[in-house]
């Protein structure tokens, strides 16, 4: 299956519930940048070999299970949107990639994963030591590539892994004290995902040469784009039958989304089973989620997923007309309406 062919196939599967023509509209945009992805691909394969084994092993081994890539299509498609896709918006694009990588395999030691897009996680076949360094070699050749392509604005994506570093350490430091808080919640988010998503969008525009502004409005965009793809993603660990996710596996995880604060607030009767299941007592779990379904903070969450998309779109309104343009605000549209 070539890079085309498998990114369509991961976008469909989130879509499944969505309105039919979601993945279609998804497939509009991949198709725009196919020849693209497929480049971004091929530096992918390259430099996850680059390095030593078995860390190049395991880099691998989560890199070409594929992926949505759409940290990649953000990047390709605001370069396009200002000129087209120069070799920079291409390494930019396999950086966006490659940092997402890192963190996944550096998540799935913190988390005890198993699994991930239906293999084994590199922890488990590897063991935890290798996958972390994995995700460092990812790290360390993404700003070698970073620095070369874009060395004027080599800062934002060090500060981008600051973000995404410190969204690490406070979800991390929530797994010993519970803190069913909406502000912590949301720094998460801002840091761990709406960061990336933020500066994949800037930075391809910035590399065709996009005014200051524009790249503000794209940073805007993308950073709104990544918090309402995170609403819904939480929504889909409660609600997401037949999109191919486990489901409760944050739940289980231990990890406090916005429908579960929401439930607690509303049933503060939940929180010594939470706390049941955050000491590793799965008996719980099926009563919280049917509780939180019951609340209906599912539907309060997706409301605010949608107020993201339109702030996401408003941002990208302030941009020249383009085909390119219409297909980020499409990808915005449908990313964020994959349960309904």
């Amino acid at each position: 299956m070539d890079a085309l062919q498998q990114a369509l196939s991961n976008l469909r599967e989130p879509a499944r519930l969505a309105p039919t023509h979601t993945a279609a509209r998804l497939e509009d945009a991949l198709r725009f940048v196919g020849s693209d992805l497929a480049e971004v691909e091929a530096r992918l394969r390259s430099w996850s070999e680059k390095g030593v084994a078995p860390g190049t092993d395991a880099a691998r081994h989560l890199l070409l299970a594929g992926g949505k890539r759409v940290r990649p299509l953000l990047v390709l498609l605001a370069a396009r949107a200002f000129g087209g896709v120069s070799e920079a918006a291409l390494d930019l694009a396999a950086v966006a990639e490659m940092v997402h990588t890192a963190t996944l395999l550096h998540d799935d030691v913190l988390d005890d994963a198993a699994e991930r897009r239906g293999v084994p996680v590199a922890r488990r076949v590897y063991g935890n030591a290798v996958s972390v360094l994995a995700g460092d070699l990812l790290l360390v050749r993404s700003l070698e590539v970073a620095q070369r392509a874009d060395a004027a604005r080599f800062p934002d994506l060090l500060s981008t892994l600051r973000a995404l570093v410190e969204g690490e350490i406070i979800q991390l430091r929530g797994r010993t004290r519970l803190d069913p808080s909406e502000e912590t919640y949301f720094r998460i988010v801002e840091d761990k995902t709406a960061s990336l998503f933020g500066w994949a969008a800037a930075a391809g525009a910035r590399t065709q040469g996009a005014s200051a502004q524009a790249q503000e409005a794209l940073t805007r965009f993308g950073r709104h784009l990544g918090v309402a793809f995170q609403l819904v993603d939480d929504v889909i660990d409660y609600e997401g039958q037949g999109t191919g996710k486990t489901l409760f596996t944050d739940l289980g995880e231990g990890k406090i989304t916005l429908p579960l604060i929401l439930a607690l607030r509303d049933d503060p009767s939940l929180l010594p089973e939470v706390e049941r299941v955050r000491a590793g007592d799965a008996d719980p779990m099926t009563r919280i989620a049917a509780r939180v379904r019951e609340l209906g903070t599912a539907d309060r969450v997706r409301a605010r997923a949608r107020v993201e998309t339109e702030a996401a779109l408003a941002a990208l309104a302030t941009l020249p007309a383009s085909p390119a343009r219409d297909l980020l605000a499409k990808v915005a549209e449908d990313l964020t309406i994959r349960v309904l």
